[in-house]
């Protein structure tokens, strides 16, 4: 069962703003949710249709649509007040 992973140009740019080691963590994370969108440790936003993943201070925000195998990541950001604002 895997997934496609679709990552939106905002959250390439906010990628791109990160440490160059962290990122290389993230990015091994992003591809471990093909084959598992659901790890231990995600957690469903309340509110929205949006889950996050945490490694370390950083958040992964990412929709999943199971009919089409689709993981679509919608922001990778710090952990702060403002992390979930506007989703």
């Amino acid at each position: 069962m895997v997934y496609s992973i679709e990552i939106h140009r905002a959250a390439r740019k906010q990628m791109l703003a990160i440490p160059r080691n962290i990122q290389l963590e993230i990015g091994r994370s992003i591809d471990s949710l093909a084959n598992n969108p659901r790890p231990t440790g995600y957690r469903r936003l309340r509110g929205v249709e949006l889950f996050r993943l945490r490694i370390g201070r950083y958040r992964v925000i990412y929709a999943i649509d199971d009919k089409a195998r689709r993981l679509t990541v919608v922001k990778i950001a710090p952990r702060r007040e403002d992390t979930y604002d506007g989703l």
